[in-house]
């Protein structure tokens, strides 16, 4: 592609958003999220192949749902109280309407059939637009709901840590197993929105840099299954010790900075009296702490081919950047002891 048409795409893919951001008429919000879709489609089909044009086709149809959804959910609650206004006090219809609206475009479960698929599509670096980016707008609109009950959100983030945990186990392709990486990691934010939105921030924050780092060292090593990822012991050393590291991190085992958000969140669900939905979400972060597990195990412990081909790539130049790479890496997995000040400035 372009580079000047790229440019112009990546440019109206941060207008949209940033529209969204700044809007508190719903029908400004409406159109963000328009622009952020018809920014992102010509992108996902630049590959010119069946598969990235069936992906984002089915991407054109889904967010065209989700807006209609919006903008008929938003029409009702005007109709009902006569208030455009985002942060104001909505219907209860319009707010159930709204919230499925957003929750289809975000790909949380139990409508989340989707988000696998179109993945799998991409490629990885538009995967990682799909998986990190596309997740900001709709998620500061729900922010900005004003809702009393939060019965709605916490069925979706539980259903959504259930299907994210359990989709995953059986998948062999890196692309699908982060797109049920993301269904997890959104049910996470999701359970814990109406009680503390500072934490909801906090684990978005750190989500996005994990995946950016787990995707670029995909990108990276050209991996698109586990049988790929297999064969990189002899081609990239450094990379096959650091994957594992920002899976575990991922998956949120402690001492990596993905421990954070989880032991917050499960603090926070047990100050609200939440303890059985607390073990529930312990619970299933085994189940992704699993797939991250099967990822590790064939990077570090399935036995490579070894034939000349395969163990000389290492001392040759590498063609990707890496500082990207070791940015979000060294984010990824030493700033867990800084919780005490990222919290207190998540508080001012």
């Amino acid at each position: 592609m372009n580079p000047r048409i790229s440019a112009a795409l990546l440019f109206g893919l941060g207008l949209g958003t940033m529209i969204t951001f700044a809007s508190s008429h719903w029908v400004l919000a409406w159109m963000g999220l328009e622009i952020n879709t018809l920014a992102i489609l010509p992108l996902m089909a630049r590959r010119f192949h069946p598969r990235a044009v069936e992906a984002a086709t089915k991407y054109f149809l889904i967010q065209a749902s989700g807006a209609a959804m919006l903008l008929f959910g938003s029409a009702t609650n005007a109709w009902l109280t006569g208030i455009w206004n985002i942060a104001q006090d909505s219907h209860p219809i319009a707010t159930i309407l709204i919230t499925l609206a957003l929750t289809l475009k975000l790909g949380l479960a139990p409508l989340h059939g989707w988000m696998p698929e179109v993945m799998q599509g991409l490629d990885l670096l538009t995967a990682l637009l799909l998986a990190s980016w596309q997740k900001l707008a709709p998620l500061a609109l729900l922010l900005q709901i004003q809702s009393d009950n939060s019965t709605l959100l916490i069925a979706l983030g539980t259903a959504s840590l259930l299907i994210g945990g359990w989709g995953g186990l059986s998948q062999t392709q890196t692309r699908k197993i982060m797109a049920y990486s993301s269904i997890s990691h959104l049910g996470w934010m999701i359970i814990i929105l109406n009680y503390a939105p500072n934490i909801t921030l906090l684990t978005l924050s750190l989500y996005i840099t994990m995946t950016a780092a787990v995707f670029l060292t995909f990108l990276s090593c050209n991996a698109g299954s586990l049988n790929k990822l297999s064969t990189q012991q002899g081609k990239s050393p450094a990379k096959t010790a650091l994957t594992p590291l920002l899976l575990l991190s991922l998956g949120g085992l402690p001492p990596l900075s993905g421990f954070m958000p989880k032991w917050l969140i499960l603090q926070e669900l047990t100050k609200q009296d939440l303890i059985p939905l607390a073990t529930l979400a312990a619970l299933t972060a085994l189940l992704s702490l699993f797939f991250y597990l099967r990822i590790s195990y064939a990077m570090t412990l399935t036995m490579a081919p070894n034939l000349p081909t395969g163990t000389t790539p290492w001392r040759l130049p590498q063609p990707h950047h890496t500082f990207p790479l070791a940015i979000t890496a060294m984010l990824s997995l030493l700033i867990l002891p800084l919780t005490p000040a990222i919290l207190a400035l998540a508080t001012i």
